[in-house]
């Protein structure tokens, strides 16, 4: 289900933990970009990858670390942190936590 424009979604119900699960739905896909909404169950991550492109990452409930640029930082409900494009990073999850992901296409 993607938003629909003009319409109130409410974030927290449109996407449910699962055990040992990283459960994703996109929200918005178009040439600029895109917004996807996660729910990570507690011990799990992303590995670390690269993408071409910065990403904006936004904890809505809980807490992740997230390592980028070599460092590893503690991000909790209502902080964001700036992924940017060609450098490695990683996200794993201490406990539960929801994130919206912010991918921004280069012009």
């Amino acid at each position: 289900m993607s938003l629909i424009a003009g319409e109130v979604a409410r974030l927290s119900e449109l996407l449910s933990y699962h055990a040992g699960s990283v459960v994703s739905r996109q929200l918005v896909k178009n040439a600029s970009g895109g917004v996807t909404l996660f729910a990570f169950d507690r011990g799990e991550g992303l590995s670390e990858h690269t993408t071409p492109h910065d990403a904006l990452v936004m904890v809505l409930d809980g807490q992740a670390d997230v390592t980028v640029l070599g460092h590893t930082r503690t991000v909790s409900t209502g902080e964001a942190i700036l992924l940017p494009g060609g450098h490695p990073h990683a996200l794993h999850a201490p406990e539960r936590f929801t994130m919206v992901l912010v991918m921004l296409r280069n012009a």
